[in-house]
This record gives structure tokens, C-alpha cells and sequence, in this order.
């Protein structure tokens, strides 16, 4: 066997021989257990940036998911499908839930390493609702996402502070040619580590400033529906007591002279909100649903839950003074503050009634972003082993942070106003491993990308006091901010 060995980092496997003998351990076991096995072989690398391995090797017909939180210096890039599952229905999360606790009986992990989140871990993508909408819109760009999925990635390429690392993950049944695997993953995992660090950086500057100069000219930007008006009959149903909050999303349809390019658009993410976390997910039909969300959803680390409540916002301002002024009147809004409580007091119930103890600040703090700020307060709780992260995150989907109060009515009101579907909109993407850690954020200030279409998001929550004006004026700056980007 021929392979000549490009790693200059730290190697688990240090020639195709050791890798071949592993393969050759887990289709033994596969033989010996008469199922199919999924080698999981840990490489460290020389450090990369998992954006520049998305935007080389990532190809539109296969599953993607980038995930990168900058200001906590780690990213991953899963690219590419081992094994993979769609499903719709309101057992959703359960059926997730069991396919990769079924896909992780199968699994052998060669690592032992004590490179930070070094395991196998499927990336899941869930729907704002558990079926798709049987009326809705047929455009340029309607969303083509299950209602949920999940799966194992072939490459996943990770990234924390100055270290990185490659996983690769391969189906290995009793007939597979290992010969062929083993060359397969070595070669490949030699390409990725040798991946250019800035792509974005391009080769004749002047010249794409001109182009993309020319094709901005051409840009059309289409309002889905008359927000204000939403708004407005919104305020008359909240009087009449039907419910106390609706969480209305906006959205518009965005047409560019020239494709979108998703390595560009997170890499201006990222740069422009390292705080937030920026994500990308591809649904292997040719659209990509990518954003920055500020909003932390679940993350479970060594058995602590950890959650946000993040409603109520103000701009920020343009000077200092300014911005204490929009801070202080955050602070002090009645209608502000009793929006945060709403969904404070959903949470901290939703996990004590499945048995956790959650622990929360008396009153929220101020979280600033680049283009605005939010009330946010924390909660955390001790997970038990005997709980499965996707029990949680289908007890506590959607909050009233992005559906309202009472849920069940919320969510009905909003297939009722919103003339578009949502999709991936407000809705949770992230990841869980073996070990019952997981991360999931909520995907609100998103895109969903085609071609040179795109469509935006946005959302406000509504309560007795909201103004029509002042919310779309809050949609139109998440919009504004999100379209900068993405030039």
C-alpha cells in the first residue's frame, strides 16, 4: 500500500497501515456483530480554518452545517453525509432521537485524544413546525427543508483557538474493499488539511469590487406581505384577550445580479458579530439556511444545562450617550420587561416539569450586539445522565421568544398572518454527541440562499403596548443588518 504521509501536525494514524488495521478491526466486528459499522478516525492537524474547508470542499448536492462561535474562538464544518435521516410529524425529536442513538451503537471511534470535542457528533436541523405547509407559496426560492434532519457527517472539521483536527466517518460493511476506504480517507483528509486559510481574499480585488458594484444596481427587494398591518390586527386580537403575545416574523425576497457566496456572507458574519453564533446549513437540494443568532437555545457541557431568555431589544446608538439613553430605556420599559418575563417564566417551568432544578438572576442584563441590544438572562440547571438532550429541545421549542403566549395559539395565529412559510426560521439547529453533550441555537437573524436569490428574516414579539410603526422599524434594522452582510 502507497501513501506518503502530508501531515505535519500531531497524527493518531502515522501510515495508511495503522489506518488499514483499524479499518480492518471494525469490519471484523461488523462480520462478527452481522451489521453495518461506522469507523470513526480521528486526525489532529496543523491549524485551519473550517470556513475555508466549507467554502472549498462543500459541493450543493450534499448536507452541510458550519457552526463557529468567534468571540469563544472554535468552529466546525461537517460536510457530507455517512448516514443521514429526514422525518416530519409531531414525534419528531424522538424519532431523531432514537436513529442516532441507534447510529451510535454502530460507531468506533478511534480517538482518545484530549483535543477538545473530539467526537462523532450529528448535526440536526429542526423545522419552526413539524409539517411542511400543504398551501405554501411556490416561488423562485421556497424553502425545500425537512421538517426535521439529521446526520452523522463523512468530514467533520473542527477548530478550537489554535488547534484543529479532522474526523472522518465511514460506513464499513463485511464487503467493504478496505483498500479503497483507506485510500479514500487518506488522501482526502491530506487535501482538507491543506486547505488555503483565506479564501475571501481575492486575487483581483479591484476587479470584483467593480462587478459585485454593477450587479448591486440590479438588485430587487420584494416585501412578502404588508408587516404593519399584521401588526395592527395583531394589537386587536392581544386586546380582545385571545392571547398576550404573538412573535410576527417579516421577511424579504432578495434578487442579485450575482450568486450569493456562502463562504463570503459568513465570513462577513462573523466578522461583523463575533459574539453571535454563525451557522450554515445545507439541505443537499441547493439551498443553504445561514445566519448569526445571539440566541442560545441549549448547550449541555459536562452534564450543566445552560439556556437563554433574550426578548426585549433597542437599537444602539450612535454615540455613547445615545446608547445609555436606548439602554436605560430598555431597562425601564414596562412593556420591554414583561416580554422578557413571558419567557423566563416558560422556561424555568418547561424544565422544572421534566424534573430539572433551574437556576436563574432576579432580574436580566443587558446584552449588546453590534446593531442592537437585548434583555437576557441566563438559566442553568444540572442534567441528568439519564436524560437526553432532544427531550429537552422538544419541551422547550418554539419559546414565546419567537412564537408567543399561549404557545399553541401563538403558533396558530402565525400560520394565520404570515404569508410565507418559515422553515428553519426561528427554529433550532445545533448538535448532540455521544456523551450526551449537545448546542443548539435558535436560527433567527437568517437567510435562506439559492442561486442569486435569497429571502431574510426577522421577527418582533407584539404585546399590549407595541406599536406597528416601532416593531417594523426593529424588523427593517435586523434586515438591514443581515442584506450588509451578505454583499
Amino acid at each position: 500500500m502507497q501513501c506518503q504521509s502530508a501531515f505535519t501536525g500531531l497524527s493518531l494514524f502515522q501510515d495508511c497501515q495503522q489506518l488499514y488495521q483499524f479499518l480492518d478491526f471494525c469490519q471484523r466486528k461488523s462480520i462478527e456483530d452481522e451489521q453495518s459499522k461506522i469507523a470513526s478516525v480521528f486526525l489532529e492537524i496543523d491549524a485551519i480554518d473550517p470556513l475555508a474547508v466549507l467554502d472549498q470542499w462543500s459541493k450543493p448536492h450534499q448536507l452541510h452545517f458550519y457552526f463557529e462561535n468567534r468571540e469563544q474562538e472554535w468552529a466546525i464544518a461537517a460536510i457530507d453525509a455517512a448516514m443521514s435521516f429526514e422525518v416530519s410529524g409531531s414525534h419528531r425529536f424522538l424519532a431523531v432521537q432514537q436513529f442516532v442513538q441507534t447510529c451510535f451503537n454502530q460507531l468506533i471511534a478511534s480517538s482518545t485524544s484530549n483535543f477538545p470535542g473530539a467526537v462523532p457528533r450529528f448535526f440536526c436541523s429542526f423545522a419552526f413546525f413539524d409539517q411542511a405547509a400543504q398551501d405554501a407559496e411556490h416561488t423562485e426560492i421556497t424553502p425545500a427543508f425537512a421538517p426535521a434532519t439529521a446526520f452523522l457527517p463523512q468530514w467533520q472539521v473542527m477548530r478550537w483557538r489554535d488547534r484543529s483536527a479532522i474526523l472522518a466517518n465511514f460506513l464499513i460493511h463485511p464487503q467493504s474493499n478496505l483498500e479503497d476506504v483507506t485510500q479514500a480517507i487518506w488522501h482526502q483528509a491530506q487535501a482538507i488539511s491543506a486547505t488555503p486559510s483565506h479564501p475571501f481574499n481575492f486575487s483581483h480585488p479591484m476587479l470584483d469590487l467593480l462587478n459585485r458594484s454593477e450587479a448591486l444596481k440590479r438588485w430587487q427587494i420584494i416585501d412578502t406581505f404588508p408587516f404593519s398591518t399584521a401588526v395592527a390586527s395583531a394589537l386587536l386580537d392581544i386586546q380582545q384577550q385571545h392571547f398576550h403575545k404573538l412573535v410576527l416574523a417579516h421577511a424579504i425576497d432578495v434578487v442579485s445580479g450575482l450568486p450569493f457566496q456562502i463562504g463570503r456572507s459568513l465570513h462577513n458574519l462573523r466578522q461583523r458579530y463575533p459574539d453571535c453564533h454563525v451557522f450554515s446549513t445545507g439541505n443537499g437540494r441547493g439551498q443553504s439556511f445561514i445566519g448569526a443568532s445571539p440566541e442560545r437555545l441549549l448547550s449541555i457541557q459536562n452534564q450543566l444545562l445552560t439556556t437563554d431568555a433574550l426578548a426585549g431589544s433597542a437599537p444602539r446608538g450612535k454615540t455613547t450617550h445615545e446608547d445609555r439613553q436606548f439602554a436605560r430605556q430598555l431597562m425601564s420599559s414596562d412593556k420591554e420587561q414583561r416580554e422578557h418575563r413571558v419567557v423566563v417564566d416558560f422556561i424555568t417551568e418547561r424544565l422544572a416539569a421534566l424534573g430539572l432544578v433551574p437556576q436563574r438572576a432576579i432580574a436580566p442584563v443587558l446584552l449588546p450586539l453590534s446593531n442592537i441590544q437585548h434583555l437576557h438572562t441566563p438559566i442553568q440547571a444540572a442534567f441528568p445522565t439519564d436524560r437526553h438532550p432532544l427531550e429537552i429541545l422538544a419541551a422547550l421549542h418554539p419559546t414565546p421568544a419567537v412564537a408567543g403566549m399561549p404557545r399553541i395559539a401563538a403558533c396558530q395565529q402565525i400560520q394565520r398572518y404570515e404569508q410565507f412559510e418559515r422553515s428553519l426560521y426561528a427554529a433550532p439547529l445545533g448538535w448532540v454527541d455521544a456523551q450526551g453533550n449537545a448546542e443548539f441555537i435558535v436560527g433567527i437573524r437568517s437567510a435562506l440562499l439559492q442561486g442569486n436569490r435569497a429571502r431574510l428574516y426577522a421577527g418582533a414579539g407584539i404585546v399590549a403596548g407595541s406599536e406597528p410603526e416601532r416593531e417594523f422599524a426593529e424588523v427593517r434594522l435586523k434586515l438591514q443588518a443581515l442584506l450588509q452582510a451578505l454583499i
